[in-house]
C-alpha cells in the first residue's frame, strides 16, 4: 500500500498547489484557447498535471533509495527515461511551441532509454513475419522506441474530457500490476501500483470540476510509463502472452490508428490535423449536448464530467478478457477483432444519431422556463 499511497498524497498535495497558484503562472501553464476543435471548456485552466503524476513518482522512488528497498533503482529508472517525453510535453505545455513531431521525437529517444538502461525491448510478438524482424536487436530497438511514442501519443489522443484518460491509463495500470504480481514480478507490480497512485492524486482535482487538465507533460509522460511497465512484463516473462499488452492499450491504439484512417482516407486531410470528431468527441457533441443541454458554462462542465465514464466502460471491456486470457495469445487475438468490430459499429451508430421526440420536448421545456425565469 505503501507505494499506491505515497504517490497519491505527493501528486494529490503538488496538484492542489498548482491549482492553488495558477493565478500566478496561469498566464502560461493555462490553456486559453478555448475555440479549438478538441477544446471543451469554459474557461482558462492550469495544463500542467503532468507536474503532480511526476513529482508523486520521484517522492516514491526516494522513499524507496532512503528505506533500501530493491525495487528503488527500477523507478529511478523509468523516471530518467520518462524525463525527455515529460519535459518535451512540459514546454509545450508553457510555451505552446513544440510541435507534436518534436514531441514524438522526445518520447523515441525515452524509449530509446529504456531500450538501453532498462532493456526494455519488445523481442517476441507471436505475429507471423514481425519476429522475424524483432528476432535481432536493431529490429527490436525501432520496434520498441515505434510501439512506445504511438502508445504515448495515442494517450495523449484521448485526453480530451475531465477524467478520461487518467481513469483509462489507472486502470490499465491496475491490470497489468494484477498480471505481474500473477507471475510473481512483484517489482513490476508495485511500480504499476504507484502510477496508479501518483495518476489518481491528479485525478481527485481533475474529475469531475477540472480544476486543472493533464497537459502534453503529463499525457506524453503517463503514455510512456505504461508501454515501459508492460514490454517489460511481456520482455521478462514469456508465459505472458506478447499480445497481451496490446490488448490493454487497445482502447486508445485503436482510437488513434482509426482517427488516421478516418482523416485520410474518409475525409482526405493529414493525419495530424486535429478534429472534433473522435469517439468521445462525439458523445460529448451528440449524446450529452442533448440530454443535458449546453446554454452556460455549468453545463459544459456537467456534459464534459459525464462523458469520460462512457469510455470508461469501453476501456474495462477491453481489460476483462485481458486479466482472463492473459495467457492466450490465440484468445487475445479474437477479442482485438471483437473489440475493433464493436468500436467501429459504436462510432458509426453515434455518427448516425439522431435526438429523440422526448429530447427535443424535454430541451424546448428547458427553453420555455429558461425564459419564464428571466
Amino acid at each position: 500500500m505503501l507505494y499506491l499511497l505515497i504517490p497519491f498524497a505527493l501528486a494529490a498535495a503538488i496538484t492542489l498547489y498548482v491549482v492553488h497558484s495558477s493565478t500566478v503562472h496561469g498566464h502560461l501553464s493555462a490553456d486559453h484557447d478555448l475555440s479549438g476543435p478538441q477544446k471543451f471548456h469554459a474557461r482558462p485552466v492550469p495544463r500542467i498535471g503532468g507536474v503532480g503524476i511526476f513529482v508523486g513518482l520521484a517522492g516514491m522512488v526516494a522513499l524507496a533509495y532512503f528505506l533500501k528497498h530493491p525495487q528503488a533503482k527500477t523507478g529511478l529508472l523509468l523516471l530518467l527515461c520518462g524525463l525527455p517525453a515529460f519535459a518535451a510535453g512540459l514546454i509545450e505545455d508553457f510555451t505552446k511551441k513544440v510541435s507534436p513531431r518534436e514531441r514524438l521525437i522526445a518520447t523515441a529517444i525515452s524509449a530509446g532509454l529504456g531500450c538501453w538502461l532498462l532493456q526494455a525491448m519488445i523481442s517476441r510478438t507471436d505475429i507471423p513475419g514481425l519476429d522475424f524482424i524483432v528476432g535481432t536487436t536493431v529490429g527490436a530497438v525501432i520496434i520498441t522506441i515505434f510501439v512506445v511514442a504511438g502508445v504515448a501519443n495515442s494517450v495523449n489522443i484521448i485526453d480530451g474530457f475531465n477524467g478520461l484518460s487518467s481513469m483509462c491509463v489507472s486502470l490499465m495500470l491496475l491490470t497489468l500490476a494484477y498480471v505481474a504480481y500473477q507471475v510473481g514480478d512483484t517489482e513490476l507490480a508495485l511500480w504499476a501500483l504507484a502510477g496508479v497512485g501518483a495518476i489518481l492524486g491528479f485525478f481527485v482535482w481533475n474529475y469531475p470540476a477540472g480544476l486543472i487538465f493533464l497537459g502534453d507533460g503529463g499525457a506524453y509522460f503517463m503514455g510512456f510509463y505504461l508501454a515501459e511497465i508492460a514490454i517489460l512484463l511481456i520482455h521478462r516473462h514469456p508465459q505472458v502472452s506478447p499480445l497481451f499488452a496490446l490488448m490493454v492499450c487497445i482502447y486508445p491504439v485503436f482510437e488513434t490508428v482509426f482517427s488516421i484512417y478516418r482523416r485520410r482516407f474518409l475525409r482526405n486531410t493529414s493525419p495530424g490535423d486535429p478534429d472534433g470528431i473522435h469517439l468521445h468527441s462525439l458523445i460529448y457533441r451528440r449524446l450529452m449536448r442533448w440530454a443535458i443541454g449546453a446554454r452556460d458554462a455549468r453545463l459544459m462542465t456537467r456534459r464534459n464530467s459525464m462523458t469520460a465514464p462512457y469510455l470508461w466502460t469501453l476501456c474495462l471491456s477491453s481489460l476483462a478478457p485481458a486479466l482472463l486470457f492473459w495467457d492466450s495469445t490465440p484468445m487475445i487475438a479474437a477479442c482485438m477483432v471483437l473489440f475493433g468490430v464493436a468500436y467501429v459499429a459504436l462510432y458509426w451508430r453515434i455518427v448516425r444519431f439522431r435526438t429523440p421526440k422526448w429530447m427535443v420536448f424535454r430541451g424546448d421545456q428547458r427553453k420555455l422556463t429558461d425564459r419564464s425565469a428571466q
